[in-house]
């Protein structure tokens, strides 16, 4: 343990439904946790799959004392049983247990509803993650982007990435970092069009782009320079995902004008367009078969798989081949 190292509270309230940032504040607090304690292990859990008994295992006092980070994800929709046992545990929490418990702020069932006021009045550490929706919200997402990795960024910057990448936080930020890194800490409109001309290939969108369009080659190319620059696995295999669900909703819209189709899916005119001309060639089991591997790799590289590198060549290849499925 390090002088300098300070434990993360042993109870976090994760509140929001920005997935990004949910992420991020999992990873800090594993990061928290790590740095005090090397040996702590993260389990991730859905509510939904989880028990009262499953979770007093979870949190009962390890033999050895090594640490632990317990995620209970989608705690909007915990059961009445599950809230009861988690309201039990915080009475007499363990040592060396973090729960972190991440929840929208919403929920269908009383016990959904009522969870964070609970956790709250626990004393848990709170995390807003709230939906960007506003144009103003996200450019000060990206004005924060940049400082995070002690960039700074002028008013023209900042609309010239949010015109050439659109509204999704993890391809902004996958941009404000790498455009931080090529200019030396200072981003402006042009140094936004040559990142755009020049850096696309290194991009897990660009990885994305090119397994859907079932170029094969192409795609482990990319992936592997996207590894060799240190793009996170987490973002590569977001941006796969984001592809393959973006064209199954846009091929089961039907064919339509993006323009007047972009209220009825929620997602810009120009977005519609790049997947109407990317669903060519999908058929319906070949997008049900991708669906599952993103799905899966979701999990894989979030912790479940060994290798979560080998995890993203893998399914890269499965969506590439799914597209030529018949």
């Amino acid at each position: 343990m390090t002088a300098q190292a300070t434990a993360p509270a042993p109870l976090q309230l994760v509140l929001g439904e920005e997935e990004l940032l949910i992420e991020r504040a999992v990873r800090e607090t594993l990061a928290a946790a790590r740095a005090t304690d090397a040996t702590a292990e993260l389990t991730r859990v859905r509510v939904s799959d989880l028990t009262a008994p499953e979770l007093a295992e979870l949190v009962s006092p390890s033999l050895f004392s090594e640490g632990r980070v317990i995620v209970l994800e989608s705690a909007q929709d915990i059961s009445q049983e599950l809230s009861d046992a988690v309201a039990a545990y915080l009475k007499d929490p363990a040592d060396g247990v973090v729960l972190v418990v991440v929840h929208t702020g919403g929920g269908r069932s009383k016990a959904g509803k009522s969870l964070p006021a609970v956790l709250k009045k626990a004393g848990a550490e709170v995390t807003e993650c709230p939906k960007l929706t506003k144009p103003a919200e996200r450019e000060q997402f990206v004005r924060h982007e940049v400082r995070r990795v002690g960039g700074k960024i002028d008013p023209a910057g900042v609309a010239a990435l949010l015109d050439a990448v659109g509204s999704d936080l993890r391809e902004l930020s996958s941009a404000a970092t790498q455009l931080v890194a090529d200019t030396g800490g200072t981003v402006d409109a042009d140094a936004v069009r040559r990142y755009h001309r020049g850096r696309a290939d290194v991009t897990g969108f660009a990885v994305a782009e090119k397994a859907v369009s079932g170029d094969r080659a192409a795609a482990l190319e990319s992936l592997r320079w996207a590894m060799q620059l240190g793009v996170p696995h987490v973002l590569v295999a977001d941006a796969l995902a984001d592809a393959v669900r973006t064209i199954a909703r846009v091929a089961g819209a039907g064919r339509g004008n993006p323009n007047q189709m972009a209220g009825e899916l929620g997602m810009p005119p120009w977005k519609i367009r790049k997947a109407q001309g990317q669903s060519r060639g999908w058929n319906p089991d070949g997008l049900a078969t991708a669906m599952r591997v993103v799905a899966r790799l979701n999990a894989e590289v979030k912790g479940v798989a060994a290798d979560p590198g080998y995890a993203l060549e893998r399914a890269v290849l499965e969506v590439a081949a799914a597209k030529g499925d018949r």
